[in-house]
């Protein structure tokens, strides 16, 4: 199994179009596109805290040193 191709990504738009409408399709882009930054944003908030603490842990105190000059 491979990616999606061209003539996939094509018949998925076209159902997108067929469903919603052309009025509605940049409307339904931007909330999703709006989606996915608040995910990104949630994900990067809980994925440093785990980096400041493996650092630590694997570092010393030159990474300690690092992780208390960011906060």
């Amino acid at each position: 199994m491979g990616s999606i191709g061209f003539s996939e990504l094509l018949l998925i738009f076209i159902v997108i179009l067929l469903l919603f409408g052309a009025k509605k399709l940049p409307e339904l882009a931007r909330s999703m596109g709006l989606a996915l930054r608040e995910f990104r944003k949630a994900a990067n908030e809980i994925e440093e805290p785990v980096k400041d603490v493996k650092a630590v842990a694997e570092g010393g105190e030159e990474e300690q040193k690092e992780v208390n000059d960011r906060k």
